[in-house]
């Protein structure tokens, strides 16, 4: 046990240092490597298998609300951007240029893809004739590139995976309905999905998305106390619609210019993902997503392996015909606690003890990551006890995860509370906003915290701006950010 218990220190504890545990929890448990380019990392097999699951059920999502992929270019015009002032203002610090290639000077600059509505809205110009052409429901799985100055792996890198969606509607409302309903399907999804608990809400005009009308974000608390932006969706009324020319002939035979919207997600999920439920023994992977939902792990001496193996590999197919996403650890050269340990630290929600015993009794032991209940069940119902234990664990770690954030939620009345919570404490702060740009803005110079959204439905509705003492115009979350 010496061995095991020296593996388990090789992880630093999340008291003494949140970023280093964050990082040691990621490379122990292989789900990534630094790349040669600053700020880029490699997704290895179990890294980008999350993403996958991610990707299925988000797709699934979609295509069930009309959405349909496609793919667009990652090279765009530099002139794409100056057709839209703001956007192009918000992204320029972060933009890689492309200015030779095939040995030449290239005649306009080409922006690496930091997102897409330029390149999609000169798309939609040409498509888009028509009432009869709308609504345009399109949404692309790409890579994109935001040359970041503070990198953190999964959370905020050079380079990154998500994805982008991009719609045009004959008008406000149907956009505005639109902008919605994919908040609504990304709030759904983190939440039944990751179990991670969000806040929904509208964020203020300093923090929307460059170019946008209105941006609404799902907010999510890390163990650290820090926000992470874990989704947006914007409504951009007609502003790129008119920029790009992006019109139609209406029904009544005049020519409009869509109201179109965009929404993403990204890799940073996986990050939230880890820093939500993550604990000093590793990761702790919720069962929707986790690559291996079960670790088989034969337990006996010698002289009853083979017989122990071979109930093992019965017990294994039954779960994998049934959808289960199971492995079998039963190499010899390793202790059954060095193994425990290793697949406690990889987060795998569920191991199977089998031993010779158990055989003889018809039974098995199941062991959950998240409470380390050890339950004794009959083998005959194997695929049902795993599958309730799935959702056991599932539901525990939302709930797990909506504690923290209950107990690292404050509410504030005064610039000197915020500022005695955000130094003594960790966590998120209610306060009141009257809306100005000057107050919003010494929040952040005083606390280091910057509003995340005014959320929709706040524990309490606040009277007075927590900086001047004005009537407050909106309710607001205030927290530090990745």
């Amino acid at each position: 046990m010496a061995k095991d218990k020296q593996f388990v220190t090789e992880i630093t504890p999340q008291g003494e240092d949140f970023s280093r545990w964050y990082i040691d929890v990621i490379k122990k448990a292989d789900l990534m490597d630094y790349s040669p380019v600053r700020g880029c990392i490699v997704f290895k097999p179990d890294g980008f298998e999350i993403w996958e699951h991610i990707q299925e059920e988000m797709n699934r999502r979609f295509k069930e609300t009309g959405h349909r992929n496609a793919y667009f270019p990652m090279f765009i015009p530099e002139s794409f951007f100056q057709k839209e002032k703001d956007h192009i203002e918000g992204f320029n610090p972060e933009l890689p240029w492309v200015t030779e290639a095939g040995g030449g000077k290239l005649e306009e600059r080409l922006a690496i893809r930091p997102t897409s509505e330029t390149m999609i809205g000169h798309m939609y110009s040409k498509w888009i004739q028509s009432y009869r052409d709308l609504p345009v429901l399109i949404n692309q799985w790409a890579n994109v590139v935001r040359w970041e100055k503070r990198t953190l792996p999964f959370i905020r890198t050079s380079e990154f995976l998500w994805q982008e969606g991009h719609t045009a509607h004959e008008n406000e409302a149907e956009a505005r309905e639109e902008t919605m309903q994919m908040l609504e399907i990304y709030r759904d999804f983190v939440e039944g999905y990751l179990a991670i608990p969000v806040i929904t809400g509208q964020k203020t005009p300093s923090e929307r998305f460059a170019g946008a009308v209105d941006t609404y974000s799902i907010e999510a608390m890390m163990k650290d106390g820090r926000a992470v932006q874990a989704g947006t969706s914007h409504y951009l009324g007609t502003k790129f619609a008119v920029a790009f020319e992006i019109q139609y002939l209406s029904r009544e035979n005049v020519l409009e210019h869509v109201h179109t919207t965009s929404w993403g997600t990204s890799t940073r999920l996986i990050g939230s993902m880890i820093m939500v439920h993550g604990d000093d023994r590793g990761l702790a992977l919720p069962p929707k997503v986790a690559p291996t939902q079960v670790i088989m792990i034969p337990i006996g001496p010698p002289k009853t392996r083979d017989a122990v193996i071979g109930r093992t590999d019965e017990l294994f197919k039954e779960l994998k015909n049934a959808g289960v996403r199971v492995r079998v650890d039963d190499r010899a050269d390793v202790t059954p606690g060095w193994k425990f340990n290793e697949y406690e630290m990889r987060g795998v929600p569920i191991r199977l003890e089998l031993g010779p015993r158990d055989m003889e009794n018809g039974v098995c032991v199941l062991v959950s990551r998240i409470s380390g209940e050890k339950k004794v069940i009959q083998q005959a119902n194997l695929v049902e006890e795993v599958q309730t234990m799935l959702e056991q664990v599932h539901n525990e770690m939302f709930e797990r995860a909506l504690k923290f954030r209950e107990d690292h939620f404050y509410s504030v009345d005064t610039l000197d509370e915020m500022k005695a919570s955000m130094e003594e404490k960790r966590g998120f702060a209610l306060a009141g906003w009257c809306g100005s740009e000057a107050c919003e803005s010494k929040v952040k110079e005083e606390t280091g915290a910057t509003s995340r959204n005014i959320p929709f439905n706040p524990a309490e509705t606040k009277q007075v701006c927590i900086c001047c003492g004005k009537p407050a115009a909106h309710t607001v979350v205030f927290a530090k950010a990745y």
